[in-house]
């Protein structure tokens, strides 16, 4: 195989990793607006959902860097489990959010539907913070103050970690075919 088919392979892969993840994405999205959400009345059992939503994250990031580096291609595998991970994260706190508007309206500046959870999270995520929407009681502020103390964890040290991970899975490849006879 020649040099412009080996680019066309590597388009096709990058591609079809870019496509995956958009894909997990995208379902994730879709499951956000479409499955019930429980809407308890207390801020314990909302702060019992965040935690269960930030270990679930957790062990999905814990997954993703083992699948990494035992995958043929450690970078695409990262694209792929960047397109899972942080859609995830996102969604945890857009939920968290929603059920903490639809529990008490008195959480936010303004009742907040799925779609505004999203947009407020996603803010903070990005660090923007518009200020149209804002965390009123101690509860809600709590969980934006938890939201944004994990935003940079997950930034900094998330990615760090993945990259630490397709390092490791390259030096696996690279170290595999050296010591495989039968490598060119």
């Amino acid at each position: 195989m020649g040099f412009k088919g080996l680019r066309s392979q590597s388009w096709w892969l990058v591609s079809a990793a870019a496509l995956r993840g958009a894909l997990a994405a995208s379902v994730l999205v879709a499951l956000y607006y479409l499955l019930p959400l429980d809407l308890g009345d207390s801020d314990t059992s909302t702060f019992v959902k965040l935690a269960f939503g930030v270990v679930v994250f957790l062990g999905l990031m814990t997954w993703q860097v083992r699948a990494i580096t035992q995958s043929e291609n450690p970078g695409l595998r990262a694209l792929e489990a960047l397109g899972l991970a942080v859609p995830l994260f996102v969604l945890v706190f857009a939920s968290v959010y929603y059920l903490m508007s639809s529990a008490h309206a008195s959480n936010f500046t303004a009742p907040l539907s799925r779609t505004d959870a999203l947009y407020f999270t996603v803010t903070i995520f990005s660090t923007v913070g518009f200020g149209d929407i804002t965390a009123q009681a101690e509860s809600a502020r709590l969980v934006v103050a938890a939201q944004m103390m994990l935003d940079l964890i997950v930034l900094g040290l998330g990615v760090r970690i993945i990259l630490e991970a397709v390092q490791r899975g390259r030096a696996r490849l690279t170290s595999d075919a050296s010591a495989d006879p039968a490598s060119p």
